[in-house]
């Protein structure tokens, strides 16, 4: 498929980012610290917040968009890379693939897996409503717990961007996480994080 960018660079400016925004960005460069890489692929440069950062905390980081109003450092997809395999020590995908059709996926998951040394980090938007709960008991750290009721009864329709969406009808976790071990990962963590409900991400480890 020839993909094209499906919002313009004012996409990511103004209420964009909001304080939802802000937490999904720290929780990623928190997933790919972890890792301890001194290499980083991003995919989907957005505004250049994760990958900045991660600049000033010591990373070689490349930038790699189909949008080449963005700036990033390739203009390319996700589904055919013009990297060398093995390229980086952590590719991260934070809310893309669901920007492709369901069908495209394998492809753009062994793109990655190709030119990732070990360690990817791939989030995506999770549908559905959340509860959440949270106390705060002297001289203990806060607690918060949620509890989440995945759209699965909601039929997703291609709005533009998303083609599909984790937690509607079709698309349940076990499905994608059983796709990303096909496609040769295994996964060290599945989950949702309590400070950003609304994204689900996969950690993996190339196998």
């Amino acid at each position: 498929m020839n993909y094209k960018p499906q919002v313009s660079k004012k996409h990511y400016l103004g209420s964009y980012v909001a304080r939802d925004r802000w937490l999904n960005y720290f929780i990623q460069i928190g997933w790919v610290m972890g890792f301890k890489p001194e290499t980083v692929l991003e995919i989907g440069v957005g505004n250049r917040i994760v990958c900045d950062t991660l600049g000033r905390l010591g990373i070689k980081v490349t930038t790699l968009d189909i949008a080449g109003d963005l700036k990033p450092d390739i203009v390319a997809s996700v589904t055919k890379m013009p990297l060398a395999d093995k390229s980086f020590d952590v590719v991260l995908a934070a809310e893309i693939l669901e920007h492709i059709p369901w069908e495209e996926l394998p492809g753009a998951l062994s793109e990655i897996r190709r030119v990732s040394k070990k360690y990817a980090v791939i989030t995506f938007p999770h549908s559905g409503y959340t509860f959440s709960f949270s106390w705060k008991v002297p001289l203990l750290p806060p607690q918060r717990w949620i509890f989440k009721i995945p759209h699965f009864w909601k039929k997703h329709v291609f709005n533009g961007e998303h083609y599909w969406e984790l937690g509607k009808r079709g698309f349940p976790v076990r499905r994608v996480k059983k796709l990303l071990q096909s496609s040769g990962f295994k996964v060290i963590k599945s989950g949702t994080d309590p400070e950003d409900p609304a994204h689900w991400a996969f950690l993996l480890e190339s196998v």
